[in-house]
């Protein structure tokens, strides 16, 4: 297998070639990669998606907050509403955005999550792997595809880019993950490999400028909140692409654009709280609270 797989271009054209998926390149790049049988692979993968419904399953029930107190019930008040009163887009959006809370929700407790790619971005991935898996009735071994092809995205996106906040914002955090979801879920749904990487683009490109702004220095306010948004331009991103909407711009040159962006964004707004919604005045009464900071 050849291990010079680092753009998006050189994925679609080994797909092409072999007339392959992205899940069935990426495992067969990651079992020569690290010397161990596909089946491996694909046992691990399992154990994430197994860890993620853990995740929402617990992060559903509990209304535990964090050790801040600014966070940690949010969950709770979305399923009371829409037990209520039905989300206006129904079923499957209910799911994504509870789900990607309670994960998100899970991580500021301390609880266990999968960074997919890190943990202030990991609600969203699972929210739209599983909700749609659900209400759709998709086998588990179609769900660790999609999770494989998600992984997949990810290790590309990483080639050029650190998924970091503090090297690039978070467009490298939570707008990696919406990519990596928005392909995830078009793999889910049956996409070929070129509608699964136009919807990496159009989410990335969607997204890129996205600061990482943490207020009192934790991965609470506004990070977790950005999970359900962010797993819902994942969606629109997969419906579009789906649909035979295309991006303009290739999902290559889009990485390269975000890597530009985040080299131009301040350190201020590069995981410091130096900038944005961190130098907020409220925020800066937040921390004076939490942290008794002159």
């Amino acid at each position: 297998m050849d291990k010079s797989i680092n753009t998006f271009e050189q994925l679609l054209a080994e797909c092409n070639a072999r007339r392959k998926r992205i899940w069935q390149i990426a495992q067969a790049y990651e079992s020569d990669w690290c010397e161990v049988p596909v089946n491996l692979v694909r046992k691990c993968a399992t154990e994430s998606l197994h860890a993620m419904k853990e995740a929402i399953k617990t992060g559903l029930q509990s209304t535990e907050m964090s050790m801040s107190g600014m966070c940690g019930n949010d969950c709770d008040k979305l399923q009371k509403r829409f037990a209520q009163r039905p989300a206006v887009f129904g079923k499957t959006f209910e799911k994504i955005t509870t789900y990607a809370l309670a994960t998100s929700e899970e991580n500021i407790r301390m609880g266990k999550i999968v960074a997919c790619p890190t943990a202030g971005s990991c609600g969203i991935v699972p929210s739209v792997i599983i909700a749609v898996a659900e209400d759709f009735n998709i086998s588990e071994e179609r769900q660790v595809n999609a999770l494989i092809t998600a992984g997949e995205i990810g290790r590309i996106i990483s080639a050029k880019v650190a998924l970091a906040g503090a090297v690039a914002g978070c467009q490298a955090e939570c707008g990696a993950a919406a990519a990596m979801a928005a392909g995830a879920v078009t793999q889910l749904l049956g996409g070929p490999p070129q509608q699964v990487l136009n919807a990496v683009a159009l989410a990335l490109k969607n997204i890129l400028g996205l600061t990482c702004d943490p207020v009192c220095g934790l991965v609470e306010v506004p990070c977790f909140k950005r999970n359900p948004f962010m797993a819902i331009i994942a969606m629109t991103a997969s419906e579009l692409a789906m649909s035979g909407v295309e991006s303009k711009i290739p999902i290559d040159e889009v990485v390269d654009a975000m890597d530009q962006t985040g080299q131009l964004m301040s350190p201020a707004l590069k995981e410091s709280s130096l900038g944005g919604l961190a130098r907020t005045k409220t925020a800066i009464q937040l921390q004076h609270k939490l942290f008794d900071c002159k």
